[in-house]
């Protein structure tokens, strides 16, 4: 073989080598996601968002939920009996509206116990979805996040706090548009939010947590701990079955060609020494 043909047989095994990972990480996934559900006598569906790259000139692309998501989602549902719990793993930094909204009223509407897992995070859409959970499973250190509307790069709240604090002859056209679509987005959101609430929590405390969390109390970013989300009267647990950190194992991040961070996947424990006696 001449160094011609080697060369081309070299750059066709690179060109490969990413799809046979992919492919070889996707059949792991199916075969854990095929061992949980018989451990559990579930339905396991996941919603994991990744920043992912062009295959070809490599530029980042960031994730959303978006309607395909819905639509798969919806598609899983409906193959599900209504007796089977569902268990959704979710890891996502939010997306349309729309497409949260229709894949939280079909886990809501689904009559048997739903499940929403959530390794690292899942936030604005991502905690809509959550919301309509019968049990939030999260992480010790994995967060939500508030679901206010936000108008492109404004957050609707504080659009309609800009016209509260000005008079109305000092505003510009635009930002009284742009207000005015800011309180129907919150009064639309805070209306979702209720629906989903009140099937779980007092009408009282469902009002007020939709209100807190669909209001610009805090900024569209900020971190709602498991700590914090049981005080707010989220139906949250702690216990994270170590599957599902496995399940998260298996997408990789696949940006970066090299990690900037490293360590030895493997659990580690306490050393016990014996004690000799003298």
């Amino acid at each position: 073989m001449d160094i011609l043909s080697l060369f081309w047989l070299f750059f066709i095994l690179s060109a490969l080598q990413p799809v046979l990972r992919q492919r070889m990480l996707e059949a792991s996934r199916k075969r854990l996601i095929s061992r949980i559900e018989k451990k559990h006598g579930s339905r396991v569906i996941l919603l994991v968002h990744r920043q992912e790259t062009m295959s070809l000139l490599g530029f980042p692309i960031m994730r959303y939920i978006d309607i395909n998501d819905s639509e798969e989602v919806i598609r899983a549902i409906h193959l599900t009996d209504p007796d089977v719990p569902i268990d959704l793993l979710v890891h996502t930094p939010g997306g349309l509206v729309l497409a949260s909204v229709q894949i939280a009223r079909a886990l809501a509407r689904h009559p048997g116990r739903v499940r929403v897992f959530v390794p690292h995070f899942a936030m604005s859409g991502g905690t809509l979805v959550a919301l309509a959970a019968d049990e939030i499973v999260m992480c010790e250190h994995a967060v939500l996040g508030p679901v206010d509307p936000q108008l492109g790069q404004f957050p609707a709240a504080s659009v309609l706090r800009v016209v509260e604090r000005k008079p109305v002859a000092d505003v510009d056209d635009q930002t009284l548009i742009l207000a005015d679509q800011a309180e129907k987005a919150i009064k639309q959101i805070n209306g979702i939010l209720y629906e989903l609430l009140s099937a779980k929590l007092p009408e009282d405390k469902a009002r007020e947590l939709a209100r807190i969390l669909s209001t610009g109390r805090w900024t569209h970013d900020y971190p709602i701990t498991p700590v914090e989300a049981k005080e707010l009267g989220l139906p949250v647990s702690t216990e994270m079955p170590e599957e599902f950190m496995h399940l998260m194992g298996l997408f990789p991040q696949p940006v970066r060609r090299v990690s900037s961070v490293e360590y030895i996947p493997e659990r580690r424990v306490t050393e016990r020494r014996s004690e000799r006696s003298d």
